[in-house]
């Protein structure tokens, strides 16, 4: 810093005085200029006077060592000359100064010569008898008289780089000075440095700037390391050396490991051949996935490369916990040999009555019956269908369902008026009391909840029976009068395909999986569903919603 002011310093000292150099020269050469201009006019004045007097006599005694006079006849050829011999010299009546002379009784010109690299002046003056005196004068041009100046110029420059060393030098002390013992820490509370104000607030400012920044990435990595630490996922980072650098509480719970493992290689936390496998081939910049077991988990490992400007600096781990998947797995093929148990009867009777059809073996009077058990049977299929694909979407979670405001009344009554016909052909009264509150949830699912809790409600029933569906806030009731189910049935009526009385159950085209739909939904929607029922007194399902 004091280098680049000296110089600066020096540097602008510098200019100034060349500069300075230069003007004072210029202003100079066109002052001396101007005032030989004027002795010369006066000059040739006095010797016109005395050529006028004297005629040639006046050249005899004339000695002329600074200047060249000339005479010069009226048709241009030279009378008379200081310098050279007259009869010698070319004709000069063309010459610009003797023009000016000849029209105006005055003429000046200026000539250079390149050669002498000099300047030379004239100036003529018509005389009474009709000739006209010159005078000339050499003038250095500005290149020459700096070329004679040098010794004393050289010698002002020495001088002023001197000075301007000393000034430079002396200056920058006392500039950097007060800079070298500011407080830095504590910016505001310099004093004496009335010039470093702005700056000193500056850095204030922007100090106070990067400590807020700094607490926010404070807060920032506080915040991740407790997302993280939250994770159900297990995640651990390696450095280039596949030494962990992190490993959050979940990945500790899976790998049996514990805190002293930072700073360890990973074959000491874990000796999982399909782990290693993985952490190797990620090492080379190819990400992995492999499922492996682990303490009678099943765990589906994830190692990508952290990419860096050279190469690859570490490899970040994840571990997913697919136990419960598996086991989801496991229900659904368990589900499909179910699925295909249950389709297997509507699909012979089709066939059967189909084939009979095909064959003409039917009696025209069978046709119908046999057409109508036909349509039953496909109808059956359907609604097992539709219930399966409902099952199998509510299986995933329904990520892609539209959570809304919903009526917990305007459902109710939707439902109510679509089973009203049901209800009529089974001589059962279908009533909806009460107001229910609005929740947070999925109208279809909401819908699906009540629609098959009332449809159940009203097929298990007598003649002359009952279905009350009650709205009270956030929860729904439905009671029926119909056949109830015995107690050791309602820890598993929610169980798909499951029927209390099979027979029952298929005489009213059940496909078993209403209620299992219906618990499916409560559990996406985090509602909660309770049975109470009996043996011939009836059943009453609530389910309650959770607050918004």
């Amino acid at each position: 810093m004091t280098g680049r002011i000296f110089k600066a310093i020096c540097a602008a000292a510098l200019s100034v005085f060349l500069v300075t150099m230069v003007l004072i020269f210029g202003v100079l050469y066109e002052y001396f200029s101007s005032v030989q201009k004027e002795q010369m006019a006066a000059e040739i004045a006095l010797a016109a006077q005395g050529v006028e007097q004297l005629g040639q006599a006046y050249f005899e005694e004339l000695e002329a060592e600074d200047y060249r006079l000339t005479w010069i006849a009226a048709d241009g050829s030279v009378l008379y000359d200081s310098a050279s011999d007259s009869e010698t010299m070319e004709n000069h009546l063309e010459r610009e100064e003797i023009q000016q002379a000849l029209s105006s009784g005055y003429g000046e010109s200026v000539r250079y010569s390149d050669t002498l690299m000099e300047r030379t002046l004239y100036c003529a003056r018509l005389l009474e008898d009709g000739t006209v005196l010159r005078l000339s004068v050499a003038r250095s041009s500005v290149l020459l008289l700096l070329i004679g100046m040098a010794r004393p110029i050289l010698i002002l420059i020495v001088v002023a780089l001197v000075l301007s060393f000393l000034l430079a030098s002396r200056l920058s002390r006392r500039v950097l000075q007060p800079l070298n013992e500011l407080d830095l820490e504590q910016p505001l509370e310099n004093e004496g440095c009335d010039e470093l104000a702005p700056l000193l607030g500056r850095i204030h400012s922007q100090q106070q700037q990067l400590k807020r920044q700094q607490a926010a990435l404070e807060q920032r990595k506080n915040e991740l390391e407790t997302i993280i630490g939250g994770m159900e996922e297990g995640m651990l980072l390696l450095d280039g050396e596949d030494r962990v650098l992190s490993i959050n509480p979940a990945a500790r719970r899976l790998l049996d490991a514990s805190d002293a493992c930072l700073g360890r290689d990973i074959l000491t936390v874990s000796r999982n051949p399909q782990l290693q496998q993985a952490v190797e081939q990620a090492a080379g910049g190819s990400p992995c996935a492999v499922q492996t077991g682990l303490h009678g988990r099943d765990i589906r490992i994830r190692v990508a490369p952290v990419p860096a400007e050279e190469g690859i600096s570490g490899l970040a781990i994840v571990l997913f916990d697919v136990t419960e998947q598996e086991q989801a797995e496991q229900r659904r093929r368990e589900f499909t040999a179910n699925v295909s148990h249950e389709l297997k009867t509507p699909l012979h009777a089709i066939s059967g009555y189909s084939e009979l059809l095909k064959q003409g073996i039917a009696k025209p009077e069978d046709v119908q019956p046999f057409a109508e058990k036909i349509y039953g049977e496909a109808q059956r299929l359907i609604a097992l269908v539709e219930d399966i694909i409902s099952l199998s979407h509510l299986d995933e979670g329904g990520r892609d369902l539209q959570w809304i405001q919903v009526s917990l009344y305007d459902q109710a009554r939707q439902v109510v008026q679509n089973l009203s016909d049901v209800a009529q052909v089974q001589q059962v009264e279908l009533r909806l009391e009460g107001e229910g509150e609005t929740v947070q949830g999925v109208p279809e699912l909401v819908y699906a909840i009540l629609y098959n809790l009332c449809d159940n409600a009203v097929k298990y029933n007598h003649p002359g029976g009952s279905v009350t569906v009650a709205l009270q806030g956030r929860r729904v009731s439905v009671t029926d009068t119909g056949i109830g189910i015995p107690q050791e049935h309602l820890d598993r009526i929610f169980e798909r395909f499951y029927r209390v009385e099979k027979s029952r159950s298929k005489a009213m085209g059940g496909t078993g999986l209403g209620l299992s739909i219906v618990k499916h939904a409560a559990r996406v929607l985090n509602a909660d569903v309770r049975v109470e029922s009996a043996p011939g007194q009836g059943t009453e399902v609530t389910v309650s919603f959770p607050p918004p």
